[in-house]
């Protein structure tokens, strides 16, 4: 099963667009995630609907951030596309008859909803300013690296 991984595409763009001043346009952030442009588009649509971009059009349009740093969480930003599944693995039937099936499925769920709430919960903890000063850190010390 292919993993979902839109969530850390989009942590991925709105890092680089955080960093840079202006808009972006789809195809910039398209080079840097390595997809394509129409991806970018459909994938920042939902994230202006949860009102976190905004879009210009024309010439010197393009994708801005509106929302601030410190209040997005990535709670928010797994809401917003749509709260994709966090695990591949699941029960092998959802109504079984047999006992056994019953109490493996019991099992699993419980197992599963109690790791989805604590990964929920630590979500709720990150923000994506968070994330920036992280990056920032690693690259001043990246930067001091190479002047060694």
């Amino acid at each position: 099963m292919k993993r979902d991984s839109r969530l850390s595409s989009v942590l991925h763009a709105l890092l680089h667009m955080a960093e840079r001043d202006g808009p972006q346009t789809s195809e910039t952030l398209a080079k840097c995630l390595g997809t394509n442009p129409v991806v970018v588009r459909r994938t920042m649509g939902l994230l202006r609907k949860a009102r976190i971009v905004t879009s210009d059009r024309g010439p010197a349009g393009g994708w801005r951030i509106t929302a601030d740093l410190n209040e997005v969480t990535l709670r928010q930003l797994h809401a917003a596309l749509g709260e994709p599944a966090f695990f591949a693995i699941g029960n092998r039937n959802e109504t079984p008859e047999c006992l056994v099936e019953q109490a493996v499925n019991a099992a699993l769920d419980e197992t599963f909803i109690k790791a989805e709430d604590l990964l929920l919960e630590r979500f709720s903890e990150i923000t994506l300013a968070d994330l920036a000063a992280d990056f920032s850190r690693r690259h001043a010390a990246q930067r001091k690296q190479r002047t060694q």
